[in-house]
């Protein structure tokens, strides 16, 4: 097995349902590696007949009607995507090869400090053999970026036939799974979402993801993670069944797109300093526990640890906050999520959806309550789904049509789930709350009825992008686009070209307007204060000993963060323009912290 070198120490998230469902086809080429969601077969059978007709390969569709129809779809599109990253990256070698001028461009797009990007100067001022020289260089050192998939396991919806629920292997997270380790890519899974026992000892299914005795691993598990003690406990669990965690992937609880899984007041920067100070006890315990399960399967123990990664993403948004992140935590790459969806080379975004993007304002962008799952979601402002969804209100006939039902959760009603974004769901729910209307003021009838209706269908809202900008057709009502952004987006205002994201990644370049951004960590900081503030406020009913001790207990992460953040802005050498402002920010939000008022317990 070739051990992959990468040459970007940056990646790209997961995003949406489909606004990375080809990046690897478009970026891997380049060494850029991506995460590909795999929870919706539908659209993944549509990209695949794209590909294959794009690429004029032999293609057999997959009918709903074949056995585990769901599963071998996504193992189908997944080997497409191999094959034609494969393709494309033995083409785009022979170019860089051959052509100085291609190879120069290449060069301009690749990290200061690094061996590769300096060897490959020094070939490109050669006069003779450039052409064996590069290549042989290449074909040592350059790998493809890697085909990552993701699957949120709060996904796992029980799937019945007939009115009988069907084995547990069918729920949708373990086909989607399944899929992944049915294909022949060597790459990782990223497990979002928190734990699910039952999907995590489906993995023990799959030889693939059990090391061999050297340590390596033909498909690796990476889980994203808020904090280090979640870590700790979902990597124990798995090293108990004899499957090791390759990376954790830490994400901003609130300053990342799609849903937030807001911490109890922990922020990123201290949450940072406790993996890159523990992260051997990480790596200790989970191999001590590897070790055991693996002897007792009789499977091959490897002499050392494998490879264990921490990467982070969730609103870095300048090179200096990229290099900090890299050398102040010692992580192995940092994530460029929201940033991506205005590089069309890199995402599948509609045209009109990237043009919203690139013009909204930082109040456009917020976390909203639209999720079914009944977590918060960022989003932004002017969406065709936000429209659509208001005018059917209007009509008075909400909700969506459900016709996807991966977050058909709700157990309420019965075994099978509904939505809670269907007009099923709503219809009944508003009815409910009509029986009670003489009961409750008119501004608390209105409160209710809202969290009833603005709940949006994101299994067809979060897909429509790619088939719009694919030209795919689309059946069923008109449901519109949801896109899910972080607030960091707020602060690019322009689509941009591959090269010019990541000349701005490394340094070399600056796309974003001339205006006073704060620092990643004033952001998200900002974002946790308001969470508070707006937590206690909304919050209805009396006021239980443990809910006030759970905001006491946030409220005081917080002020310790805000102390950390203010010892390590006067120690670090990095965000020199920036330390006065940005220490003047921190007793900023320390004040407004303090101002919120946490009620008393109960007596």
């Amino acid at each position: 097995m070739k051990i992959k070198n990468p040459v970007h120490n940056f990646h790209i998230p997961v995003m949406g349902l489909a606004y990375t469902i080809d990046s690897p086809i478009r970026v891997a080429q380049y060494g850029i590696s991506s995460v590909i969601s795999i929870i919706d077969d539908e659209i993944i059978e549509k990209m695949n007949g794209l590909y294959h007709k794009r690429h004029d390969f032999p293609y057999l569709s997959i009918s709903n009607k074949t056995e585990d129809y769901r599963a071998k779809r996504i193992t189908a599109y997944l080997d497409t995507v191999q094959d034609i990253v494969d393709l494309k990256f033995e083409n785009f070698k022979k170019e860089l090869s051959k052509s100085r001028e291609t190879l120069d461009r290449f060069i301009a797009t690749l990290p200061n400090r690094s061996d590769f990007k300096n060897r490959l100067e020094n070939l490109l001022l050669q006069k003779e053999n450039f052409t064996e020289n590069v290549r042989k260089y290449l074909d040592d050192h350059f790998s493809p970026g890697d085909i990552d998939v993701n699957i949120m396991t709060k996904v796992d919806k029980d799937n019945f036939a007939k009115k009988v629920q069907l084995p547990v292997i069918y729920n949708d997270a373990h086909v989607s799974l399944r899929g992944f380790a049915n294909s022949k890519l060597s790459s990782s899974v990223v497990l979002s979402a928190g734990m699910n026992p039952r999907l995590y000892s489906y993995l023990e299914e799959f030889a693939d993801f059990f090391p061999s005795e050297k340590g390596e691993l033909k498909k690796k598990i990476i889980l994203k993670v808020s904090d280090f003690r979640s870590a700790m406990i979902q990597g124990n669990f798995l090293a108990k069944k004899g499957l090791w965690v390759s990376e954790y992937r830490v994400e901003s609880g609130l300053n990342c797109g799609g849903h937030a899984f807001a911490t109890e007041g922990l922020l990123l920067g201290p949450i940072m300093e406790e993996f890159k100070q523990k992260k051997n006890d990480l790596i200790l315990s989970a191999f001590s526990l590897l070790t055991q399960a693996l002897h007792q399967k009789e499977f091959p123990v490897p002499a050392k640890p494998p490879e264990m990664k921490i990467t982070v993403q969730g609103g870095v948004g300048t090179a200096e906050e990229h290099d900090f992140l890299l050398e102040n935590y010692k992580v192995d790459s940092v994530g460029w999520g929201s940033p991506f969806l205005l590089v069309p080379e890199a995402t599948s975004v509609d045209k009109e959806t990237r043009e919203l993007l690139a013009n909204a304002q930082e109040d456009e962008f917020y976390l909203s309550n639209i999720s079914p799952l009944g977590v918060p979601f960022n989003t932004v402002a002017g969406t065709t789904n936000e429209f659509l969804k208001e005018e059917k209100i209007r009509r008075e006939k909400p909700g969506s049509s459900c016709p996807k039902k991966y977050l058909a959760l709700s157990k309420e009603f019965g075994p099978e789930g509904i939505c809670t974004a269907s007009s099923k769901y709503q219809k009944v729910k508003l009815k409910e709350l009509a029986g009670v209307q003489a009961q409750i003021s008119a501004a608390e009838y209105s409160r209710r009825e809202k969290r009833i209706t603005e709940k949006s269908c994101l299994c067809v809202g979060l897909v429509n992008s790619s088939y719009l900008e694919n030209e795919i057709p689309r059946k069923g009502e008109k449901q519109g686009v949801v896109v899910c952004p972080g607030p960091n987006l707020a602060f690019f205002d322009k689509e941009v070209s591959l090269a010019d994201m990541l000349k701005h990644i490394y340094g070399y370049k600056n796309i974003m307007p001339e205006r006073n951004r704060p620092n990643m960590f004033i952001n998200e900081l900002k974002l946790y204060v308001k969470f508070l503030k707006n937590d206690i406020e909304e919050f209805s009913g009396s006021f239980s000993n443990s809910q006030v001790k759970k905001w006491n207990a946030f409220k005081n992460n917080l002020l310790a963060g805000i102390e950390y953040y203010e010892n390590l802005f006067a120690e670090t050498s990095f965000f020199g323009n920036q330390k006065e402002v940005t220490q003047a920010q921190l007793r900023e939000c320390h004040a407004q912290l303090t101002e919120v008022q946490v009620p008393e317990k109960m007596l």
